[in-house]
């Protein structure tokens, strides 16, 4: 499934506040269900291009009318742009009832007023959420929105280039891993792992499953923490892993397209997103039969590896005057029976591990579905907005070990740059 991610774009830190507006602390003022339902009325859902297939829509839609007598208008949204169009409709006064919201950015349009407090929601229909995946939908300890799908890197790896070095079974831990990758450099002529030296949402998921943090409270204000213990082995670990790689320590994973790499056919492994395998497939079709997928090992085997989880939240404005019907829709879209059917129909994964079953014959999205309850996000606060502009001082960090440097050395490097950003005003 090859689209962008919302959550992987991060957030503008352009948001400016967003007034509620037309409703008194986000209650529905519009019309309530009596004899007839909701007849008459319209609810308006904001999708973007690419999350839900039209079968979907199409069949919510119809529950959605036979349950409420209401209609449901889906209006799809391209990504480009969608912040700054996103803010600017909920501070109007006809703002969309429901809209899908990146998993990283719900902090942000939280902390502005702009989304409903759905807690009552959550005590109804969201007792079995995934926890990993319901933590971006919660600001200081409120809920603002529901947790609709996600996404998080497997290793594709070359079947042929696997067996040419005799290794026939997939590792199930990190050192088993690094093993097999030593195998091949030493019984084959291939580079053992594409990984360039900043792909760092592959390092967001190696701090999580150290059990770091990015960023630490200082006071009233965060500030970085690279130089944390939890972080420099995340960092030594990646050192350890790119050293077997060719690619180049300054770039990133789409500088160049890693799956164009990997389509040569002399690559053994790379850390991408399943739809990735599409890349490499468009520029060499035969490589297809030999993409595998396995979930990233973690330190012991009874635990994958972290991982970055990206996705999609499903919110209410604030200032829409149909609350309960948005609510009545949601009731029905985080169905077990839809959600189901996105995570069959798209490859996502679904927002509860019971529902992951859907996901079967489809060999990356079986392969990224063990991890996702030991997943994470960057930070779920409205000041990392700005972290993630380029140039990302992440990025530089790993550069400078990559380089060489201690990590306490990177992360004194970059500390000042990234402290000013967390400091800019949302």
């Amino acid at each position: 499934m090859k689209r962008k991610l919302i959550a992987a774009i991060g957030v503008a830190g352009m948001l400016f506040s967003v007034a509620a507006c037309g409703g008194d602390d986000g209650a529905d003022s519009g019309k309530k269900a009596g004899a007839d339902g909701y007849a008459g009325q319209t609810l308006t859902v904001w999708v973007m291009d690419g999350s839900s297939p039209d079968q979907w829509q199409k069949d919510l839609a119809a529950e959605f009318e036979k349950k409420t007598k209401a209609k449901v208008k889906f209006e799809v949204q391209q990504w480009n742009g969608i912040q700054q169009k996103l803010t600017t409709a909920l501070s109007e006064e006809n703002p969309p009832d429901v809209f899908e919201i990146g998993n990283t950015q719900t902090p942000a349009y939280a902390k502005t007023g702009g989304l409903a407090d759905l807690g009552d929601l959550k005590e109804e229909i969201g007792a079995d959420w995934t926890e990993s995946l319901n933590e971006s939908s919660i600001y200081e300890g409120k809920q603002y929105a529901a947790p609709w799908y996600f996404a998080n890197r497997v290793v594709l790896y070359n079947k042929k280039v696997w067996a040419d070095a005799g290794l026939k079974d997939t590792p199930k831990t990190r050192d088993e891993f690094y093993a097999a990758l030593k195998t091949i450099g030493e019984k084959t002529d291939a580079e053992p792992i594409y990984l360039p030296g900043q792909n760092w949402y592959h390092f967001v998921g190696l701090v999580i499953g150290e059990g770091g943090e990015l960023v630490k409270k200082d006071g009233d204000k965060y500030v970085s923490n690279l130089d944390d213990p939890k972080v420099a082995a995340a960092a030594e670990t990646y050192k350890k892993f790119q050293a077997l790689s060719k690619a180049p320590k300054d770039k990133d994973e789409a500088t160049p397209q890693q799956g164009e790499v990997f389509a040569k056919g002399n690559v053994g492994a790379f850390i991408g997103m399943g739809w990735e395998a599409g890349i490499a497939v468009e520029a060499n079709p035969a490589i297809e039969k030999q993409i595998g997928y396995f979930t990233i090992p973690g330190a012991t085997a009874d635990k994958p590896e972290g991982v970055f989880l990206g996705g999609s939240n499903l919110a209410v404005a604030a200032g829409s005057q149909k609350q309960e019907l948005a609510k009545e829709f949601l009731k029905l879209a985080l169905s077990d029976k839809f959600e189901g059917q996105l995570a069959k129909e798209n490859g996502v994964i679904p927002n509860k591990e019971s529902l992951q079953s859907n996901l079967k014959g489809n060999a990356p999205a079986e392969a990224a579905a063990p991890a996702a309850a030991v997943g994470g996000t960057t930070p779920l606060i409205p000041e990392w907005a700005a972290v993630e502009n380029d140039p990302n001082p992440i990025k530089t960090y790993l550069t400078a070990v990559l380089n060489g440097k201690s990590p306490a050395a990177a992360a004194k490097q970059v500390e000042g740059e990234f402290n000013k950003r967390l400091a800019q005003q949302q």
